[in-house]
């Protein structure tokens, strides 16, 4: 029987996805619940599972293409999973298949195009092997300019063109807007952080083995950050439309680089957790970023942003803001 594999329901206040990759393609078999493909949002990544055992039989919505909840993405037809294929006989048995003729690996080599006349020229000239430089000609050719530029020592020429991912586009769009929207004042301001480093040598062991985490800089900046929003609320306000929100708790932002983009997962009622609290809940969200599980409503809201560029190496920098909250401390 045929089954129509769909667009699950996506998080609220999303409308739509993009096809970020299929993991099978039609005519190859797939588990009840394997991960068929992944849906990209402006947020997180969604993974689509088999509905059903079978054979792929279809793909309908290609890679790079933008779906709405309950749209059709293919089809596979339900089967039993196939036999395995039985073992391969040891190279140089009996049973072995002869090796693949000189001519036939000479074919797979698709290393490079033939140099152009010029270019062995060129070669012959500097004493350049046209094996070992890289063609930027038509298919891989070696022109006479990849030869001169080799024997200079120049590097590559290549050029990849990637779109950009659906999260990189709205974090792009985002920081365009908060630039265009927001009347951005930095203030910079150096701190003697002496003491806490002090009592983070003094006690880091034993709060590792009580807590099973390690005691950070960060627990102390947010529990830092958490009493002076107190004292100066209209920082941890807000403004929508011709109105100022002030919020009476602080949901603080920990911004995370990961190989997707930066994500900024929340701290809900930061103000009420302990270092350990703080400490455990920033690896969480920091091994769910980067792995890609983090759920959407856990990057949603906020009222203030604490982020590090000194993990770069920075020694000072402007962040910008995570609109539409009023403030950001970058740390370095």
């Amino acid at each position: 029987m045929s089954v129509e594999i769909k667009v699950p329901n996506l998080p609220e206040s999303v409308s739509d996805a993009v096809v970020a990759k299929w993991h099978k393609q039609p005519g190859e078999y797939v588990a009840r619940d394997e991960n068929l493909v992944d849906l990209e949002t402006d947020k997180v990544v969604l993974e689509v599972p088999a509905p059903a055992g079978g054979i792929l039989q279809a793909i309908t919505a290609e890679t790079g293409e933008t779906v709405t909840e309950g749209q059709a993405l293919g089809s596979l037809e339900e089967a039993e999973a196939p036999e395995q294929p039985a073992e391969a006989p040891a190279e140089g048995s009996a049973d072995a298949p002869a090796a693949a003729a000189p001519a036939a690996a000479a074919s797979a080599d698709t290393s490079g195009g033939a140099p152009s006349p010029s270019a062995r020229r060129a070669a012959a000239e500097h004493g350049v092997d046209t094996g070992s430089v890289e063609g930027t000609g038509r298919a891989g050719r070696v022109t006479k300019p990849d030869v001169i530029r080799h024997a200079a020592g120049g590097g590559s020429r290549q050029e990849e063109r990637v779109k950009m991912s659906r999260l990189r586009s709205r974090i792009a769009e985002r920081m365009k807007d908060a630039q265009n929207t927001a009347a951005i004042l930095t203030s910079f301001n150096e701190v003697n952080l002496q003491a806490v480093m002090d009592i983070r040598a003094r006690y880091k062991e034993e709060f590792a083995a009580k807590h099973g985490v390690k005691l950070g800089f960060m627990s102390f900046f947010v529990k830092a950050c958490c009493e002076a929003l107190q004292k100066h609320p209209v920082v941890n306000a807000s403004v929508d439309g011709d109105e100022i929100v002030y919020h009476g708790f602080q949901d603080i932002g920990i911004a995370v680089s990961t190989e997707r983009g930066l994500l900024v997962p929340i701290l809900r009622n930061a103000e009420n957790l302990s270092l350990a609290g703080i400490e455990s809940a920033i690896a969480d969200y920091a091994n769910q970023a980067r792995s890609g599980s983090i759920q959407l409503e856990d990057l949603q809201g906020g009222t203030f942003t604490i982020t590090n560029g000194g993990v770069f190496g920075s020694l000072i920098s402007t962040p910008l803001l995570n609109m539409p909250q009023s403030a950001i401390l970058g740390m370095h």
